[in-house]
């Protein structure tokens, strides 16, 4: 199957640094040290709140001082606005390089495909969507490109899934592929907050069996 989850290259460009509220910067030591912060405050927030994490010790984490935090970001917040587009464009780009697979490939193997490239997602991301979650009630509107991000992905893998289910009933297929993706998506939320168990986020198991409960209840449908 062509269908591809992931991006071209690990590492964020620096031209992808236009982000609102983010100093732009013409010299790339500049572009690199921004970058540094970017991805220090990612890491740092995959073991702390937000609340927790401390500007001075971010900086600290990246040898930058603090006036060279602010003089890019203008506040926390902005910064944080700066890492939730990041990974929302992470997630945008990997939708636009999923392909059409081949007529041969079975439900069952576009179902793990696809959750598995979720996942994938969510992990590399796993501290700033967490953060984002726990700021949703105060602040709804920061969660809201996930929202979309999460509608999307549903919107372009419905195409990926219906010709594997068969011709006929379109209407109900589709209803019951929206469903399954809120299962899904339902589930990582709360593995993402709570860890509840008994898979975590991080089981190559939570894999399989998300990308099997989808798979079944698709054949459900058929």
């Amino acid at each position: 199957m062509q269908a591809r989850m992931r991006l071209r290259s690990e590492q964020p460009e620096l031209r992808d640094f236009d982000l609102p509220g983010v100093a732009p910067s013409r010299q790339k030591r500049s572009r690199e040290t921004t970058l540094a912060l970017l991805r220090a405050g990612a890491a740092m927030l995959r073991t702390r709140s937000l609340a927790e994490l401390s500007i001075e010790a971010l900086c600290a984490e990246v040898g930058a001082t603090v006036g060279a935090f602010y003089s890019r970001f203008e506040s926390k917040e902005t910064y944080f606005n700066a890492l939730m587009a990041l990974a929302a464009r992470d997630g945008e780009q990997r939708l636009n390089e999923i392909r059409r697979p081949s007529p041969d490939v079975g439900l069952d193997q576009l179902c793990h495909t696809i959750v598995s490239g979720i996942i994938a997602w969510i992990r590399k991301h796993e501290g700033v969507l967490r953060a984002a979650l726990q700021h949703d009630d105060t602040r709804p509107d920061k969660w809201t490109p996930f929202k979309a991000l999460a509608r999307a992905t549903t919107e372009r893998a419905t195409p990926l899934l219906l010709p594997a289910m068969g011709k006929g009933r379109k209407a109900a297929k589709t209803r019951a592929i929206a469903f399954g993706f809120q299962i899904v998506l339902g589930t990582l939320v709360n593995a993402i907050l709570n860890d509840p168990g008994p898979l975590s986020l991080s089981s190559k198991e939570m894999e399989t069996r998300l990308a099997g409960c989808l798979a079944l209840l698709l054949q459900a449908e058929l």
